[in-house]
């Protein structure tokens, strides 16, 4: 097994591919030259809500592939019915971690996700100075500044407001310490595959609020207590001050993301990425 930016040619028994549409030329090469071969394609958030919509290189990606894999129950459903046939949902993995020792004086909010539009991290800080001041909460934010001009923006409210950290871009077994020592995730995305942070918060004891999306709502469920409108800071506001100051809103929201931390293991996604090497091989013999 090799693991390529993009394909070098050598004689392989099968492909698998993460993103339809970056990941275009390797596997329109791979098809031409290997045509009865298995070619799996992994698909991203950019490819399910954006990509395979409007690009052609992504469309003949999702043609050319003998299995999709999608990251969460809603993602099939962007498919259509002639596409959906192949696809197979794979949960991504995360060890679990005991929670850490969390603030008594402050109730954290983290939120991890570099500054780009897609991870809308302007929401969360909006919401944040939304909060009455007499609450006692903290915002963390890891994620380096990929988009300067938002994370100017973002800077300049989060200076009004003392409760807001930005960390920067840390490693990942930082920021997994970090979100464990935390009591609630942010995640007001716009566009999701699967996250992989909402993952490694569940599978490490911490509840998660984040938009009422198919990416975000395809991990927990549609009627996952956690949800509030793209965009909407205020409502995010109300959730965070619910959770801080409600512990039966807490508890529940506790609760149903435990429910949902078995999904989510590294035995369970090995054995399903097993199944589906087995199935591409035996449907090509």
């Amino acid at each position: 097994m090799r693991i390529e930016l993009d394909w070098s040619g050598a004689d392989d028994s099968l492909m698998i591919a993460l993103h339809a549409r970056r990941s275009a030329a390797s596997i329109a090469r791979f098809a031409e030259v290997y045509p009865q071969r298995p070619l799996v394609l992994v698909l991203t958030g950019t490819d399910l809500y954006r990509d395979i919509r409007i690009d052609p290189q992504a469309q003949r990606s999702l043609a050319l592939a003998t299995r999709l894999v999608v990251l969460q129950a809603e993602g099939i459903g962007e498919l259509e019915q002639d596409l959906a046939v192949k696809a197979t949902v794979i949960y991504q993995s995360a060890r679990t971690l005991t929670p850490g020792r969390r603030s008594t004086r402050h109730f954290d909010l983290v939120m991890v996700g570099h500054q780009r539009p897609e991870k809308d991290p302007l929401t969360a800080v909006r919401a944040l100075r939304q909060v009455p001041d007499h609450i006692p909460v903290r915002l963390f934010h890891v994620g380096a500044a990929l988009d300067t001009e938002l994370a100017a923006e973002v800077a300049r409210l989060g200076a009004g407001d003392g409760r807001y950290h930005w960390l920067g871009a840390l490693s990942q077994p930082e920021t997994r310490q970090r979100i464990k020592r935390s009591h609630l995730l942010l995640l007001p995305s716009r566009m999701e595959g699967g996250a992989n942070v909402l993952i490694e918060a569940v599978t490490s004891g911490v509840p998660v609020v984040g938009s009422d999306i198919p990416g975000n709502r395809g991990m927990l469920g549609a009627d996952y207590p956690g949800w509030f409108p793209v965009g909407d800071s205020a409502r995010l506001a109300e959730l965070i001050v619910r959770a801080s100051c409600d512990p039966r809103y807490y508890s529940v929201l506790s609760a149903r993301c435990a429910e949902r931390a078995s999904l989510f293991s590294p035995a369970g996604e090995c054995a399903a990425v097993c199944r589906l090497l087995d199935m591409t091989r035996q449907s090509t013999r």
